[in-house]
């Protein structure tokens, strides 16, 4: 039998948990998106993650998750609901909720164009945009001759150093989870001193780049190219189109566009820290 919209404003909204990760991904999957269970691996354990039961037992109605950054901000994505479910205020319900959760943290999030009007109602603005791209890196473009090496464990805390400077809050939760969790972490050393670190990660068929964290876009450029040879697999990345010098580049050695997602904040008038070095995020988990 059908939900009433009542009744479906009615269901209760549960914290979620790595038990949660299957039904996480099977909603992936309803939606026509990719399962990506070892992102939502890393999700479900680096923030908190909310879901609302389908009442007929069938997994998950809807679901999101937040990472918090601390009092100064906090991250949504992998905002989803039910085919079955769809255009039915579910989606605004559960952002309701994590804005009420939230209280006075700023909050910030990409967002599909679908995505976009729901949180442009809720009190979000776009900042800026994001264009994801991939493809098989082809090296046909040289990336500069900057020192790039595999990063150690006696580099981390100058990685989470350079990290906090550039993203302007402490992700040591998140950044201390890089090594375990992606197949690639290299940096970038200049005169002894790390200047730049990425990461790839895999997800399906692809190795994701992210974070993309480096002093300009040589460097950037640099840590990309180390990073593609190190895998056979196609790349997959997400870059502010305000670097258009790593946009094109990428796009010369075989990366393709695929979507562009606006970047969008509530209760602030941008992100922290330094966007000129902050070229490609850990991932985006778009709404």
């Amino acid at each position: 039998m059908p939900i009433s919209p009542t009744d479906l404003a009615q269901l209760p909204v549960r914290r979620l948990g790595p038990t949660d990760l299957l039904a996480c991904a099977d909603l992936s999957e309803n939606r026509g998106w990719l399962r990506e269970e070892h992102k939502w691996g890393l999700l479900l354990t680096a923030g908190t993650g909310y879901g609302i039961d389908d009442p007929d037992g069938d997994g998950l109605l809807a679901c999101c998750v937040v990472t918090s950054y601390g009092p100064e901000l906090a991250a949504i994505g992998m905002v989803l609901v039910a085919e079955r479910y769809a255009r039915k205020g579910v989606g605004r319900r559960l952002m309701r909720y994590i804005l009420a959760e939230a209280g006075e943290t700023p909050l910030t999030l990409y967002a599909t164009a679908n995505g976009q009007p729901l949180y442009e109602g809720l009190g979000f603005t776009e900042i800026g945009r994001a264009e994801m791209l991939k493809g098989r890196f082809s090296a046909a473009a040289s990336a500069p001759r900057i020192p790039v090496r595999p990063a150690t464990a006696d580099d981390l805390q100058e990685i989470l150093r350079l990290d906090q400077e550039i993203f302007g809050l402490d992700r040591t939760p998140l950044i201390t989870r890089l090594p375990a969790f992606a197949d690639h972490l290299r940096v970038a050393v200049e005169d002894g001193a790390i200047t730049g670190f990425a990461a790839a990660w895999p997800n399906m068929d692809t190795h994701v780049v992210g974070p993309l964290i480096a002093r300009d876009t040589a460097t950037a450029q640099a840590l990309v190219a180390s990073l593609a040879a190190a895998t056979d697999r196609p790349l997959r990345t997400d870059v502010d189109l305000r670097h258009t010098g790593l946009l094109t580049w990428l796009k010369e050695n075989g990366l393709a566009p695929v979507i562009t997602n606006a970047m969008m904040v509530r209760s602030a008038p941008d992100l922290p820290g330094d966007a000129d070095r902050r070229f490609a995020p850990l991932t985006v988990a778009a709404g």
